[in-house]
């Protein structure tokens, strides 16, 4: 499993010179030459790059940025298409034009070879094929980057199993490797990178592909979607077989639907779009809004309909959480941009967010108030919920305000489900439909049971601070008579007064000197000390020399403002 401790480690060392020859080749093919000398590679990196150099004559110059980018992407493979989809619903990372481009990533990659799955469903399972399965389809159904599915039949029942590909982990964990490299020298080198903290979205991506990529994980994520839905009939999630899983090999249900995005299959069945479209909101809401967990990525690919326009998403290896404090700023942040509250919509997003220096909040007011200009004043049906938070957080960032990474996975969720109503039902209301949830979340946190709960969190907290002090004051005060007691004090603007302070004290060391030089040399003169040259003495020239030379240096230091 891939180890975000050893990638941290593993990160600074530079091994894989053939990978960095292909990244760099890649780079220079797509015309980002200038991005690999701004990166200074040449410091890091010394062999090889004279070969690839001669290259740079080859680079695509036809497409435009964005569509370059997305190309390097899919040509460097399955770890950085990965990252590309991810950063598709980060627009506080990346321009929006570039985020349009990146939603276009392919992830369609050719099968491996059956014999490979047979071998590695026997290694994570410790049982021959023939003694798991009554069959087995030598052919895959479905084929991705990290691994391919086959249907086989396990008793009398038939089964989708799903198989990482071979030597993935490796491949992935080298590439993520390069990643914090290239991170580290993009923090380094692009000071406009700072605020974004290249190094902090490559160490959250490699989490979150450690769990895409562990099949125990994506079996939990199934069983908890599934018991949360439990009593709803227009939602099911395939069945999971444990003693048939591993953290390589996950044998689920087999679901014989049809996709959402083949609409005319879906009419010929006679199912009903506009109840479809209403089950899909209902499942993104209610797993937000109730669950504070929730399928990230329920793109059209990824949900059948089967029967009684019943909805059935697939592939749980991308989640996403809310805790119940995001949830309650987001319900009011929702509130308040719905009321055209700019101000209130600022100090909620300043309480969502993080941020070292508190934003302009004039500036950031009227940047709301011009959003919610732009939102909120046509109809009500005609507002797209994932743009409108998309551009929320655009100017959060913008401000240098970095929201929790759940509210992205929940914006590509909402986007996927409002690309879903756009085929089936263009004239869905996401809004209206949102507003019961929103209603519900709001009171539930002035129910007596809540305020119960959290009276009863707060007396149970307030009792083990009361617990504790008496240690607490005992052991301070008994490092304080051993006199151990250290107290860390941070004084923020201490370096800046520091360097302030030896400028000023070498130039009144320099002024001091001169003055010696000048009275010393002054006195030698005057008493006609030896060697004497026409009668002057060398020595005292030789003195008020060095002191012309002193002054001139300290004038120039202080017209450049403290060089010195």
């Amino acid at each position: 499993m891939v180890s975000i401790r050893k990638i941290a480690v593993l990160g600074r060392t530079y091994r894989h010179l053939n990978r960095y020859r292909q990244i760099i080749t890649i780079l220079i093919k797509y015309g980002f030459g200038d991005l690999i000398e701004r990166l200074k590679f040449e410091q890091y990196i010394k062999t090889g790059l004279q070969i690839i150099s001669s290259k740079k004559k080859e680079s695509v110059e036809k497409d435009n940025r964005a569509e370059r980018i997305r190309l390097i992407l899919e040509e460097l493979g399955p770890t950085f298409i990965k990252l590309g989809q991810i950063l598709s619903t980060r627009p506080d990372i990346i321009p929006i034009d570039i985020m349009s481009e990146l939603v276009k990533l392919q992830d369609n990659v050719p099968p491996f070879e059956s014999k490979y799955a047979r071998e590695i469903i026997e290694e994570e399972l410790g049982k021959n094929i023939e003694d798991i399965f009554h069959s087995f389809d030598e052919k895959p159904i479905a084929s991705a980057s990290i691994g391919q599915v086959h249907r086989a039949v396990l008793e009398d029942e038939v089964v989708a199993v799903k198989i990482q590909r071979p030597s993935v982990q490796k491949i992935i964990e080298i590439d993520l490797e390069i990643m914090l490299h290239l991170a580290t020298l993009i923090e380094k080198n692009i000071e406009e990178a700072k605020l974004h903290k290249p190094i902090n979205v490559v160490e959250e991506f490699a989490r979150s592909i450690k769990n895409e990529m562990d099949y125990a994980i994506e079996a939990a994520n199934m069983e908890r979607v599934a018991s949360n839905f439990l009593k709803e009939p227009k939602v099911y999630v395939p069945k999971v077989y444990n003693e048939f899983s591993g953290t390589r090999v996950l044998t689920m249900e087999f679901i014989d639907g049809i996709k959402v995005s083949e609409v005319s299959k879906l009419i010929d069945a006679g199912l009903d779009r506009k109840e479809i479209t209403t089950n899909g909101a209902d499942f993104i809401l209610k797993q937000v809004f109730e669950y504070g967990f929730f399928h990230a990525d329920p793109h059209p690919g990824n949900i059948f309909i089967l029967e009684n326009n019943v909805l059935c998403p697939v592939d749980y290896g991308m989640t996403g959480t809310i805790d119940v404090r995001t949830r309650d700023l987001l319900v009011d942040i929702l509130e308040s941009v719905a009321n055209k509250n700019s101000q209130k919509t600022a100090s909620l997003l300043l309480e969502l967010g993080e941020y070292e220096d508190e934003p302009n909040l004039v500036l950031f007011d009227n940047e709301i108030n011009n959003f919610m200009g732009r939102h909120l004043f046509k109809p009500v049906k005609d507002i797209d919920v994932g743009q409108l938070l998309q551009d929320i957080i655009e100017i959060a960032t913008k401000h240098g305000v970095r929201v929790p990474p759940g509210i992205f996975f929940m914006m590509k969720a909402f986007a996927s489900v409002e690309g879903i109503a756009k085929i089936l039902n263009p004239d869905f209301d996401m809004i209206a439909h949102a507003q019961p949830y929103v209603k519900r979340a709001k009171l539930e946190r002035y129910s007596p049971k809540k305020i119960a709960g959290d009276f009863f969190t707060i007396l149970a907290d307030s009792i083990n601070v009361f617990q504790d002090l008496p240690k607490e004051l005992l052991q301070t005060v008994k490092l304080a008579k051993q006199n151990k007691l250290l107290i860390n004090v941070k004084i923020t603007g201490l370096e800046s007064f520091l360097k302030t302070h030896d400028q000023v004290s070498n130039r009144l060391s320099f002024a001091i000197i001169i003055a010696s030089l000048i009275m010393g040399s002054a006195l030698l003169l005057a008493f006609n000390t030896p060697p004497l040259l026409y009668g002057i003495s060398v020595v005292g020239i030789l003195g008020f020399s060095v002191a012309a030379v002193l002054g001139i240096c300290l004038l120039i230091a202080i017209l450049k403002k403290g060089m010195m």
